[in-house]
């Protein structure tokens, strides 16, 4: 997620720690990019990554400390190495999504075995755009392959609810697999916050990747040994 740029600017004279960790954008999209060019060069199982500035690991004291590089270091660890092409941007919504990164994940030379989806946050911070986020998600969830995992969104707002219906009715059948962040799944933020007071830090991020490893391993055992 990203905080809208002028609200961004007035708490950068306010928050120290907004303009630190705001500086952190462009060298974390060239880590990533690295990253993915060696991803796309090695063998093995492919994670590709949609979202924004939480699956970019903004917040964290380096990529491997957001819930991307948390959740791929377990996997390893437990013996489910994948190798990850990340696709999210900072500041993307839903339209970002379904206008960039999806043509890129379509463009991949193969077929991700798992694909995660954390998108929706810059929506609903901005008033205007939640309408027709709720439209954008529906488009994406019709588009997303059966190997997808898709995170609920943590707002309570009437848009956010319509949203995870969306979600909630894709999973029923059987389309996707769900991380919830709904209600108190993301627990205390106290603790849990980078030094911007917005995003996750490693602790926050750590909850968010134990979020997602649970569907994530049960998408990656549907495939072929």
């Amino acid at each position: 997620m990203s905080v809208p740029h002028p609200l961004m600017r007035v708490l950068g004279w306010v928050v120290p720690g907004v303009s630190r960790v705001a500086a952190q954008k462009q060298p974390y999209a060239d880590a990533w990019r690295e990253s993915n060019e060696r991803a796309l060069r090695a063998d093995g199982p492919l994670w590709a990554v949609l979202g924004d500035s939480m699956s970019q690991g903004i917040g964290a004291a380096s990529i491997r400390g957001g819930w991307v590089g948390q959740l791929s270091e377990t996997l390893a660890e437990s013996g489910k190495p994948v190798r990850v092409v990340n696709l999210s941007r900072t500041g993307a919504g839903i339209g970002d999504v379904l206008g960039e990164q999806m043509p890129r994940l379509r463009e991949l030379p193969v077929a991700p075995a798992i694909v995660t989806v954390l998108a929706g946050a810059n929506d609903m911070v901005r008033p205007r755009r939640r309408p027709a986020a709720v439209a954008g998600f529906a488009r994406l969830l019709a588009d997303l392959p059966d190997t997808a995992v898709v995170a609920t969104l943590f707002h309570e707002n009437r848009w956010a609810h319509e949203i995870n219906a969306l979600i909630d009715a894709a999973e029923a059948g059987g389309a996707i697999a769900t991380a919830e962040l709904r209600g108190p799944a993301l627990g205390p933020v106290r603790g849990s916050l980078a030094a911007d007071w917005f995003h996750p830090n490693e602790r926050g991020y750590a909850t968010i990747a134990n979020l997602f490893r649970g569907p994530v391993e049960r998408v990656l055992s549907r495939r072929p040994a």
